[in-house]
C-alpha cells in the first residue's frame, strides 16, 4: 500500500509541477497577445480645430450694438429724472394750492 500511496504522490508532485509550467506559459501567452495588441492600435489622430480668425465685422457690431444700448439706456435715465422734477413740482404747487383752499383763500 505504502508503493501505491508513493506513486500517488509523485503523480501529485509533477501534476503540481506540470500546471504551474502551464499557468507560465499561458501567462506568457497573454502578455505577447497584450503588447501585439497595444502595438497595432493606431496613434491618436484627432485633429485640433482651426484657429478661428480676427473678425473685425463682429467686433465692430458688438461694439455698436453696446453704444446704442448705452445711449438708450442714458436717454431713459434722464428722461425719469425729468419725469421726477415735473411730478415734484406739480406735487408742490398742488399741495399749496389745497392749503389755500382750506384756509379759505
Amino acid at each position: 500500500m505504502s508503493d501505491a500511496l508513493a506513486k500517488a504522490e509523485a503523480a501529485a508532485s509533477e501534476a503540481a509541477v506540470n500546471s504551474a509550467a502551464v499557468q507560465v506559459a499561458l501567462a506568457a501567452v497573454e502578455l505577447a497577445r497584450l503588447a501585439q495588441t497595444q502595438q497595432e492600435k493606431p496613434a491618436c489622430q484627432h485633429q485640433a480645430p482651426p484657429a478661428s480668425q480676427f473678425d473685425a465685422k463682429k467686433w465692430l457690431v458688438i461694439g455698436g450694438v453696446a453704444c446704442v444700448c448705452s445711449l438708450a439706456f442714458a436717454l431713459a435715465s434722464i428722461a425719469i429724472a425729468i419725469g421726477a422734477c415735473c411730478a415734484t413740482a406739480c406735487v408742490l404747487v398742488l399741495r399749496s394750492l389745497f392749503r389755500d383752499i382750506q384756509k379759505g383763500r
